[in-house]
């Protein structure tokens, strides 16, 4: 029996400690997730495409170089150069090649770029938004999988003192020293405490499916979490962590550069009553035939016909039906939008802080005092069974006992880790780490 007992301990070990090398780490988890989810991934297209804008902007300064052929035909009558109709056939080929220098284009060009490069720090730091409300959806996931895992743990424990209380009543009853009815009504209450056993391991299942989704899992079979070994953390001061959080927060900096790529849209606005300057070049040449006359050979008339242009173009805005003013007036709204969603941004953030710090300070008091009540509550229900198995108690009060001894433990457990969770919130606010 004694090494029936070991080999049974032994495969136990072994299959918890296989389960812990495929059990994933709250870090882990995270860092799945910044490289998976679907929300974070289009962020960095967003980030992308506005790198691709900045490169845009860098090729205006460059010339534009085009060049054109074309061929005609044309069938029928048609003026001759002695003033008369006559019916000929003509046709006619060009070519040329032109070329345009941006010379001075009002410091639009500049201003483009400077916009473009703002546009990019600040979809950067709109990706770094999203990697951060990522991070925080999965740090209270996690917790709620282990939540969930406790929970069960404890319905397991109400499961087991049911199961022993009906073989208890079962012996009893066989001994004829109490009634059948004993024994039915423990087998009720074990079949309720099993029914709340395969609620918890149902929530505890669909966390950790909640869990797979948010890291773009394809499946959640096999998929498991380590527990968190952090068991008192300290909480920090609002003040600090909203001081600090505003140093670093992404969307803070984001909103901060919204309002500065506002500022580089009014500036390029009003580059419309700058006057431009462009040079132009452009070469030449055409080939052309008249059906029943003697025409100059191709070469020759490319040569004779050849042609090359040289030319400044000065372009001085004086009417543009207000559109430039009208551009002006649009950048400065989204200046003060952006301001105002800044002002909104500082203020979630400052109440998110203070709403954490309180949740965490609420329930370190009520996880410190429930684990004082849970120690009280499990001496109670110790005297209680001890004198229900003498008879000195009614199967009302022992069940009555073990009911509230199950109301404190999942107490505390959510106290602990709504106590977790707050404070995680507020260290990743004010180090942005984990």
């Amino acid at each position: 029996m004694n090494k029936y007992i070991i080999t049974c301990l032994g495969l136990v070990l072994g299959t918890h400690a296989a389960m812990a090398d495929d059990a994933w780490s709250l870090q882990q988890c995270v860092d799945y997730a910044l490289a998976n989810n679907i929300s974070v991934r289009s962020s960095a297209l967003q980030a992308e495409n506005a790198d691709l804008d900045v490169t845009a902007a860098k090729d205006a300064f460059l010339p534009t170089v085009s060049a054109s052929a074309s061929e005609g035909f044309n069938f029928g009558r048609g003026l001759t150069s002695e003033n008369i109709y006559a019916n000929r056939n003509t046709s006619n080929f060009q070519w040329g090649l032109s070329m345009s220098v941006p010379l001075f284009q009002g410091l639009s060009d500049v201003r483009q770029l400077k916009v473009a490069r703002s546009t990019l720090r600040r979809y950067l730091l709109e990706h770094e938004v999203a990697r951060e409300d990522v991070t925080l959806n999965v740090i209270a996931q996690y917790l709620q999988v282990l939540y969930s895992r406790e929970i069960t743990g404890s319905a397991r424990a109400q499961l087991e003192y049911s199961t022993y209380e009906v073989e208890r009543q079962r012996a009893l009853v066989d001994a004829g020293k109490v009634a059948e009815a004993s024994l039915y009504d423990a087998e009720a209450q074990q079949a309720q405490d099993r029914l709340q056993v395969i609620t918890s391991e149902n929530d505890e299942r669909v966390a950790l499916v909640n869990l797979a989704n948010l890291l773009q899992l394809k499946s959640a079979d096999g998929f498991d979490v380590l527990p968190l070994e952090e068991e008192d953390p300290e909480i920090p001061g609002p003040d600090i962590v909203y001081s600090r959080a505003t140093e670093h927060n992404s969307s803070i900096l984001a909103a901060r550069q919204s309002i500065q790529v506002a500022r580089d849209n009014i500036s390029l606005a009003k580059t419309g009553y700058i006057p431009r300057l462009n040079f132009d070049a452009s070469i030449g040449s055409s080939y052309y035939t008249v059906s029943g006359l003697t025409n100059e050979p191709f070469g020759g008339q490319m040569r004779n016909n050849f042609s090359t242009y040289l030319g400044f173009r000065l372009t001085v805005p004086i009417f543009d039906a207000f559109s430039t003013r009208n551009n002006i007036r649009k950048a400065r709204l989204q200046e003060t939008s952006a301001s105002l969603e800044l002002d909104r941004r500082e203020s979630e953030l400052y109440k998110s802080i203070q709403l954490a710090y309180t949740q965490a300070t609420g329930a370190r008091e009520k996880y410190i005092a429930s684990g004082q009540t849970l120690e009280k509550t499990r001496l109670s229900f110790e005297a209680v069974r001890e004198k229900y198995n003498l008879g000195r108690a009614t199967p009302v009060e022992f069940e009555q006992a073990k009911t509230n001894l199950f109301k404190v433990e999942v107490s505390r457990i959510s106290a602990r880790f709504e106590y977790l969770l707050r404070t995680r919130i507020l260290r990743f606010y004010e180090t942005n780490r984990l």
